[in-house]
């Protein structure tokens, strides 16, 4: 009896179980940046169903008003509301950020990857290119481009994309030929892995956390290049709202009706402000150095 009664703790212990492994926390930059990020792309999606007024409605005439409740975010100079402006702009806006990253990332990778597995005149010749393309500034290379396409969104955004993929080029090369030299590579190679193989089951997967981290970083640049460009006229002609051009329009009644300024300015903050911290979030998320015991 004695040893039955001894027995069953011990059975007892064994059957305990294990502690559970406690979850990562995302990075706060993480959540924020995706909060800031949705909230833009919820009013941008809103906006293609639903606006308070047509862009081009004057409503009732009343011109520089401040915000009431007939125009929450107050008209501008012709009596157009500057609310349902702001929430078409936003769209417009995800859109430039969102093709110009996926120009870039087309472009760049194509060429990163070409440049750092191919043979060394090729790299030598396509980085004697991407450093000509850095070179050459964004905005002069958007006035070729409307030059010969016309201003619109869509000139806007391969001038930007174009610009931004010698950057993604430059990182794409530099860590192909980091991947390159891994063991593991050179073991895959000795197993008989031809060269696409390599790169699609070895490099690219290696290399996409990096790449997504500046493409978030180029959205957010490139949503600032689009208000530039449409503040100098070469972006995305009337009607199409654009937060660079209400920047533009409200420049000159700015004392009298200062909303017009300060609502796109703060449009343009929040969601650059909300790519780049999505993009560091990223990098915390997906980096070793970084990510600690998260």
């Amino acid at each position: 009896m004695t040893d039955l009664t001894t027995a069953v703790p011990a059975a007892t212990g064994a059957a305990e179980p294990r502690p559970r492994r406690r979850a990562r926390r995302l990075p706060p930059s993480l959540v924020v940046g995706a909060v800031l990020v949705g909230l833009v792309a919820l009013v941008g999606l809103v906006s293609l169903v639903w606006t308070p007024y047509a862009l081009d409605d004057t409503g009732d005439g009343a011109r520089l008003a401040g915000p009431s409740a007939a125009h929450w975010g107050g008209t501008d100079r012709l009596g157009r509301d500057l609310l349902s402006q702001l929430m078409a702009g936003a769209g417009n806006a995800l859109v430039v950020a969102v093709a110009s990253m996926v120009v870039a990332g087309v472009l760049g990778v194509t060429v990163g990857v070409l440049a750092g597995a191919t043979r060394r005149w090729v790299d030598v010749t396509l980085l004697s290119a991407v450093d000509l393309l850095i070179a050459f500034p964004t905005l002069l290379l958007a006035m070729l481009i409307v030059t010969v396409r016309g201003a619109s969104l869509w000139s806007a955004v391969w001038a930007i994309g174009i610009s931004g993929s010698a950057v993604i080029a430059r990182v794409t090369r530099v860590n192909v030929a980091r991947v390159l030299r891994e063991d593991y590579v050179t073991a895959a190679h000795a197993a008989g892995t031809g060269w696409w193989g390599t790169v699609t089951r070895h490099v690219v997967p290696n290399v996409w956390p990096t790449l997504l981290v500046q493409l978030m970083l180029l959205g957010g640049g490139a949503v600032l290049a689009e208000a530039s460009l449409s503040y100098l006229g070469l972006g995305a002609p009337p009607p199409q709202a654009s937060w660079g051009r209400l920047l533009q329009e409200a420049q000159s009644t700015m004392l009298v009706q200062p909303w017009g300024a300060i609502l796109p300015g703060v449009a343009i903050v929040v969601t650059v402000l909300g790519l780049n911290l999505l993009g560091d979030g990223i990098r915390e998320r997906t980096d070793p150095n970084l990510r600690g015991d998260r």
